[in-house]
């Protein structure tokens, strides 16, 4: 992977028509605590909403099951009518139940429900990104992708992206509609979709990665926290900029429910890791793939 291409490109096309800033805004953060229910500071939650269009943010990335529902409707009162350019990408397939629990739903009935729910709550009439949040092993993976084939096809849908697959799910998807992003668990200490997000370089997908920074990796910290110094940096957006060189592919989404610290991850961008910094990051986790 070239950290040159990756670190100069400032934006990504997504599908080939959708132009946005690589460092986007992940809304789960502003819901209730396990998220569930609502923000503890509602008035904080739209200010952080409004002040991300502020800083350049033109990818939104947020689901049904965010509260659920909180996280979209916070959107629309906050920046509807949408600004113009501005990509707001939803997730369906996961059912709530209750705080920090998230059973699996991929059935096309609950999809039909979560995609009309979607579009109501952001007040939109098409979805710009809309991501299947799992395949569900309950429910043929045929079936979900024939409903959302559909759904695009009535115009619903503009894009479509998957959540937390491997190779092989790509390409059953692709059988069906093209496969634009792939959002999945990954970090300079977690590597094991190294292979996946291959995969989306070489076929133009975004990849946007999820639980950008495990914090329980104690030596990886450490290797963080010495270079966040060097830089005068945090280690979080140490690990942030990594990601940004480490692809040109990758969309951040970090998510935050403060504007404080929004705007510490925007600043992301202007911490330039060299090739010594990139060297000892990639030494952390051996890529899995």
């Amino acid at each position: 992977m070239s950290n040159d291409t990756a670190s100069t490109n400032k934006t990504f096309n997504i599908g080939g028509e959708l132009t946005v800033n690589r460092v986007g805004y992940g809304a789960m953060r502003i819901t209730g605590k396990g998220i569930w229910g609502p923000p503890k500071d509602k008035d904080e939650a739209i200010r952080v909403l409004k002040r991300a269009v502020e800083l350049g943010v033109t990818f939104i990335d947020t689901a049904d099951s965010y509260g659920p529902h909180i996280s979209e409707e916070l959107i629309a009162e906050a920046l509807y009518p949408h600004p113009e350019g501005l990509v707001i990408g939803t997730k369906g397939g996961l059912l709530r139940t209750g705080p920090d629990q998230w059973p699996v739903n991929a059935s096309p009935e609950h999809l039909k429900e979560a995609l009309e729910g979607s579009l109501k709550r952001l007040k939109m009439d098409q979805i710009d990104l809309y991501q299947l949040h799992r395949i569900d092993p309950n429910v043929p993976a045929e079936k979900t992708f024939e409903f959302l084939k559909q759904a695009q096809a009535d115009g619903k849908i503009k894009h479509i992206g998957l959540s937390e697959v491997d190779v092989d799910d790509i390409r059953k998807a692709q059988d069906y509609f093209e496969v634009v992003s792939v959002q999945n668990m990954y970090s300079v200490d977690n590597r094991k979709w190294e292979g996946v997000l291959e995969f989306c370089e070489e076929n133009d997908i975004a990849f946007i990665p999820w639980y950008p920074l495990n914090a329980g990796n104690v030596a990886a910290q450490e290797k963080l926290q010495a270079i966040a110094k060097k830089h005068n940096a945090t280690a979080h957006q140490v690990a942030l900029s990594w990601l940004l060189q480490h692809s040109p592919n990758i969309l951040l989404i970090p998510g935050t429910s403060s504007v404080d610290h929004l705007e510490e991850n925007m600043q992301t961008t202007g911490v330039v890791l060299d090739a010594e910094d990139i060297d000892e990051l990639d030494g952390i986790s051996p890529p899995i793939g």
